[in-house]
């Protein structure tokens, strides 16, 4: 069972609120969803697989990440 605590908590990103993210080297590996999310209202966390051209998308929400050059 989630922590019902977790839903009143201030400061945490909702999730999934954007359509694409742009990440650098540095920040590899990403997953989605990304840190600082509320989890109690989001999808299982999943790393993020990158194409040859550095598009990725997450397959449970549809957000797509992409690489900086």
């Amino acid at each position: 069972m989630p922590n019902p605590h977790t839903a009143t908590q201030t400061g945490l990103a909702q999730p999934n609120l954007k359509d694409h993210v742009d990440v650098g080297q540095d920040e590899l590996p990403v997953h989605c969803p990304l840190p600082g999310s509320s989890l109690w209202n989001s999808h299982p966390q999943v790393f993020i697989a990158f194409d040859s051209k550095g598009h990725g998308k997450c397959p449970y929400c549809g957000c797509e990440y992409r690489l900086k050059a």
